[in-house]
C-alpha cells in the first residue's frame, strides 16, 4: 500500500486516544475515515476536531449485529472500504481468584471479539471489492509480556496477537495486509475503563494498580506518535508494531526462556527420534 488518498479506514474506539490519534493522521493522508464508537457525545465532539472527509457512527464492537450496521453505514457513506483498524478496547486489574467472571467476559467481548467482530463483518466485504486492503488489530505490548494484576488484560492481548498472525498467513495470499499494533503506556482514558465493569465492585486489590496505571498512562507517550509509527508501519507491511524500545529487554528475556525450556525437552532421550 503505498497511497491511502481517497480510500477508506475504518476506526473503533475513535472518540479518543489512539484511536483518534489514528483518525487524524488517516484524514491527514487524505483519506476517508469513518469514526467508530459506543460513546456518541465523546464521537459528535471528537469528530468536530477533524478536518477532512469524516463519517461517524455509534457502534458497540461487542455486538456482532452493532458492527456489521457500522460496515454498512461505511459503504453508505463512501461506497467502499479499504482499511480496518479494530482499536476499541478496556482494561481492568485484580489478582487470580479475585476477578469476578462477567468482568472476564466483558474485557473478552471487546478487547478479542471485537476484533473477531470487526474482521467478521469487513473481511466479505474487501473479498468482494476485490481490491485488496488491510486491517489493524490493536493488541498491547501485554500481548507479548505478562505482568502481575493484568490476567484478563493480558489474556486477551496474547488472544488478539495469536489470531492476528493467523489471520496474516491465511491472508497472505489475498493482498490483505494485517498488522498487530503493540504500544506500552500511552496518555490515553484506558486507565478509566474500569468504571465500565459490569461488576460495578470495588476490589481491594485495585486500589495500588490503578495508581500505578494512572500513573502510568500520565508519563505515556503521546497517542499522536503511536498513530504516525502505525501509518509507517502499515505502509511497509509491518506485521508487529511496537512502540516503546525501553520494555525489548524484557522481550528478549522472554524470548530467552522459551528457548531455554524448548532445548531442554530437545535435548531430553524421553524426545530423541528412534533409530531406524
Amino acid at each position: 500500500m503505498t497511497n491511502i488518498a481517497g480510500k477508506t479506514a475504518f476506526i473503533t474506539g475513535a472518540a479518543s486516544g489512539i484511536g483518534l490519534a489514528l483518525t487524524a493522521r488517516f484524514a491527514k493522508a487524505n483519506a476517508n475515515v469513518v469514526m467508530a464508537d459506543i460513546d456518541a457525545n465523546a464521537l459528535t465532539a471528537a469528530a468536530a476536531t477533524i478536518t477532512g472527509n469524516i463519517a461517524t457512527v455509534v457502534c458497540d464492537v461487542a455486538d456482532p449485529k452493532s458492527i456489521k450496521i457500522a460496515a454498512d453505514a461505511t459503504i453508505a457513506a463512501f461506497g467502499s472500504v479499504h482499511i480496518i483498524i479494530n482499536n476499541a478496547g478496556v482494561s481492568t486489574s485484580g489478582r487470580p481468584g479475585n476477578v469476578p467472571l462477567e468482568d472476564w467476559r466483558w474485557i473478552m467481548d471487546i478487547n478479542l471479539m471485537g476484533v473477531v467482530h470487526g474482521v467478521e463483518a469487513f473481511l466479505p466485504i474487501l473479498r468482494e471489492q476485490g481490491e485488496g486492503g488491510y486491517f489493524i488489530n490493536t493488541a498491547s505490548l501485554a500481548g507479548h509480556l505478562a505482568g502481575k494484576g493484568m490476567g484478563p488484560y493480558t489474556a486477551s492481548k496474547f488472544a488478539v496477537v495469536g489470531y492476528s498472525e493467523v489471520l496474516a498467513q491465511e491472508l497472505a495470499h489475498e493482498n490483505i495486509g494485517v498488522s498487530i499494533l503493540c504500544p506500552a503506556w500511552v496518555k490515553t482514558s484506558i486507565a478509566d475503563a474500569y468504571k465500565k465493569r459490569p461488576s460495578g465492585t470495588d476490589r481491594l486489590d485495585e486500589a495500588a494498580g490503578k495508581h500505578e496505571a494512572f500513573e502510568a498512562v500520565a508519563n505515556g507517550i503521546d497517542a499522536d506518535v503511536v498513530a504516525d509509527w502505525t501509518y509507517d508501519c502499515m505502509m511497509a507491511r509491518r506485521l508487529y508494531i511496537f512502540t516503546h524500545p525501553r520494555y525489548h529487554s524484557f522481550l528478549d528475556e522472554r524470548k530467552a526462556l522459551i528457548d531455554a525450556d524448548a532445548d531442554a525437552c530437545a535435548t531430553d532421550q524421553r524426545f530423541a527420534k528412534p533409530s531406524g
